[in-house]
């Protein structure tokens, strides 16, 4: 039997196995846009939560957020690392909140959710970006982990959004943002059951931006490419091969920009989907991906 390897993705969806591209939408007429950036930043006044924000694209997004003057509450099950990202950005000049929490758990979920509207009286942005991988064939993975998968990639983001949709009805507009992975548009050996729940939070993402549209609310999803976090780096690799491995898969599998893409150039593709500037667009699922959708199947390097 084939290793069962779980990564956790404090980054979302960024694996080998995940693709990419964005865009954005500006907001109809709302409350919402007497909040708009100032000279502090795109989204100077916002308060934004983030799912998922102590490591990998979500703690990069965290901290995208906050340098450009947004207010961002966020949560994860790490406390260590969840304390540590808070810090760093305040000591930045930023400000960041963070609440221990698990997306399996509903009750978690809302407080976190709730606390965070309270303390920051409102909520204009939501990225519901936590999630796992496991990595084996079909027949080899177990109840548990179709569950534990599901209950954290495609249950989480919907009891988020749950929580999230009654506070931006009342703020009279926002939008969420879901981190799928291009592996919900392509197949990948090993990562059916990853696969399967990234293609069910982008069935959420298109019924949900009909349903709440009227109310001013988009919704979309970011499909991160292959991305340098834990969920594709192998753990006992030391730095100097796994820059050389990183150089070697892109070449392989990144078929338009050939190199692998950094948590900070993601994060930067949820902040431009999450500005106003492209407030028209919602429903969409949107690949940030060097190209790999464009492509061809994903192969990998030798280590």
């Amino acid at each position: 039997m084939l290793e069962h390897r779980r990564r956790t993705v404090l980054g979302g969806a960024a694996g080998v196995g995940a693709i990419a591209t964005l865009t954005a939408l500006p907001r109809r007429a709302s409350a919402q846009q007497g909040r708009t950036g100032s000279a502090g930043g795109r989204f100077q006044g916002k308060v934004v939560l983030v799912t998922g924000g102590t490591s990998g694209i979500g703690e990069a997004t965290v901290r995208a957020f906050a340098a450009e003057g947004a207010t961002v509450a966020f949560c994860g099950r790490r406390r260590h690392l969840g304390r540590h990202v808070e810090r760093v950005v305040r000591e930045a000049g930023g400000q960041a909140v963070y609440t221990h929490a698990d997306v399996r758990d509903p009750r978690s979920v809302q407080r976190f959710v709730d606390g965070a509207v309270r303390r920051h009286d409102g909520l204009d942005i939501a990225f519901n970006n936590a999630g796992i991988q496991y990595s084996a064939p079909l027949h080899e993975t177990t109840l548990e982990q179709w569950d534990d998968l599901m209950n954290t990639n495609a249950r989480g983001v919907f009891l988020a959004m749950r929580h999230q949709l009654p506070h931006l009805i009342e703020r009279g507009g926002g939008h969420i943002i879901v981190n799928s992975s291009v592996g919900a548009l392509v197949g990948r050996p090993d990562l059916s059951l990853y696969q399967a729940s990234k293609q069910a939070v982008q069935a959420l993402v298109k019924s949900a931006a009909l349903e709440y549209g009227r109310h001013g609310v988009r919704v979309n999803a970011i499909l991160p490419g292959i991305t340098d976090t834990a969920m594709i780096r192998p753990p006992d690799l030391d730095d100097a091969t796994w820059e050389r491995a990183k150089v070697a898969l892109g070449e392989l599998n990144v078929d338009g920009l050939k190199s692998v893409a950094t948590p900070d150039q993601i994060a930067a593709g949820v902040l431009a989907l999450a500005a106003d500037e492209f407030g028209y667009l919602t429903g969409v699922s949107l690949p940030v991906d060097g190209g790999i959708a464009a492509g061809r199947r994903m192969l990998l390097p030798e280590v």
